[in-house]
């Protein structure tokens, strides 16, 4: 598979042109444009029971679309995000990588999609009880609302809650307050994400709560 992501950071986009016998699967109602040629299937997003731990406990969609060149000629399919902001291919490791609700977009086959327990703490910061967890052999494609920083951490490192995108399974992720209840209510920084240990972190420079919080009085 060949694959171009286009008009980054703000808008970005996968360009994916699959050769005879390839395949690529998307989050559900993540193609914007397809040859017409292409076969489309859907599934459950890892299987029937952790498809409805993802979509109810997690944030994330039930099914999976899988787009599948049965020609014998090169044929293309564009899947882009929901929110504007870039979009980022990743080349997965021994050790995998765990998703944000919402950050997810595509795989090639090979990588495997699971669920791994976030805690109760995540839930009450309505990120869920569960996070996406893809391992295996394989490219994930993942997205954002803004640009995308990658960043090694090797310690401790607080994360503003909703800037975090991605991290790597072996970062252990507790929420908690940004300076106590009385700091939090009066510096605007309410909940964060305290990460521990050693590995990569992807994060986001928009929060989509910013966004809700900065329009909501102006449809008052």
């Amino acid at each position: 598979m060949e694959y171009e992501i286009r008009y980054q950071p703000s808008f970005a986009v996968i360009f994916a042109t699959l050769n005879p016998g390839e395949s690529i699967i998307a989050e559900a109602g993540a193609m914007t444009s397809m040859d017409a040629k292409l076969t489309m299937k859907t599934k459950f997003s890892g299987g029937l029971f952790s498809g409805l731990l993802k979509k109810f406990f997690g944030g994330e969609s039930l099914f999976l679309n899988v787009f599948s060149n049965e020609t014998s000629e090169p044929l293309q399919v564009v899947l882009s995000q929901a929110t504007i902001g870039d979009i980022v291919s990743l080349e997965l490791g021994p050790s995998g990588i765990c998703f944000q609700p919402g950050a997810y977009i595509a795989h090639t086959p090979g990588v495997k999609i699971g669920v791994r327990w976030a805690g109760f703490s995540s839930w009450f910061g309505g990120e869920g009880l569960f996070k996406l967890k893809i391992s295996g052999r394989g490219r994930v494609f993942f997205g954002a609302y803004g640009g995308i920083t990658k960043k090694h951490i090797n310690g401790e490192f607080i994360v503003d809650n909703g800037h975090l995108v991605a991290y790597e399974p072996k970062i252990k992720m507790s929420l908690s307050l940004a300076g106590g209840l009385f700091g939090s209510l009066t510096s605007g920084e309410g909940l964060v994400n305290k990460l521990k240990g050693s590995g990569d972190i992807y994060l986001q420079s928009r929060s989509l709560d910013g966004l809700v919080s900065f329009l909501k009085p102006k449809f008052k």
